[in-house]
């Protein structure tokens, strides 16, 4: 039996100028997550990881964290979705948006796109939704542990595909509103490869984080 640890990046500069990069407390959330499963005796044999640069910032800390060098692959099946460019279809008129106002905003923007009933995007919930779905198929294929870092819209994904499987596409869409709001940076989520496929054991574990000022969400 495979597993596949899937861990939401460290957390990125929200202030800045460039989203794409780790704040220092990102980098030591992905270090506490490492040196937690090395002192565990948690043994990953391969990392892969999306192709933006706060992927590749979290993997390297969290190798750091481990002690070890395992095997690094890049899979941009994992990238996060563009939320630019959701964000641009959904009409806003007034001052620059902060706080509650942005993620009233972006929710609303984020509920247009999975709807389906605009495909004005570069890229469709749906066709993000088989990315997604096509790298954990790829990840899951190596026996052994193998670590995935990436984006929580892909581990909503994940989450949603796995649990809601039964449901219809509308009730899919809900499931992945809801743990995409709620991935934890450098949150751990598990998957595991048997004989019945592919099951979700746990999801955006943060006990590496407990007694620590490092626990954000965005």
């Amino acid at each position: 039996m495979g597993q596949v640890l899937i861990v939401r990046h460290g957390q990125a500069d929200t202030v800045g100028d460039d989203y794409d990069r780790l704040v220092e407390r990102g980098f030591a959330q992905c270090r506490a997550l490492g040196a937690s499963l090395a002192t565990r005796g948690v043994t990953v044999d391969r990392v892969v990881r999306g192709g933006m640069r706060r992927h590749r910032e979290s993997a390297e800390a969290l190798i750091e964290g481990m002690g070890s060098a395992p095997e690094v692959g890049v899979d941009r099946g994992w990238d996060e979705f563009d939320h630019l460019a959701v964000l641009a279809r959904e009409p806003y008129s007034g001052p620059p948006p902060t706080g509650r106002v942005f993620q009233q905003w972006f929710e609303a923007a984020v509920l247009r796109w999975t709807s389906g009933a605009d495909a004005n995007y570069p890229e469709t919930f749906i066709e993000f939704t088989q990315r997604v779905g096509g790298a954990l198929q790829r990840a899951a294929e190596s026996d052994g542990t193998t670590m995935v870092v990436t984006s929580g819209g892909a581990i909503g994904w994940v989450a949603a595909q796995l649990t809601g499987s039964d449901f219809g596409a509308e009730r899919q869409a809900a499931l992945w509103r809801t743990f995409n709001m709620v991935c934890a940076n450098s949150g751990l989520t598990r998957v595991v490869s048997g004989r019945r496929g592919l099951s979700l054991v746990s999801f955006n574990e943060q006990a590496h984080l407990d007694g620590t000022d490092l626990l954000t969400y965005r």
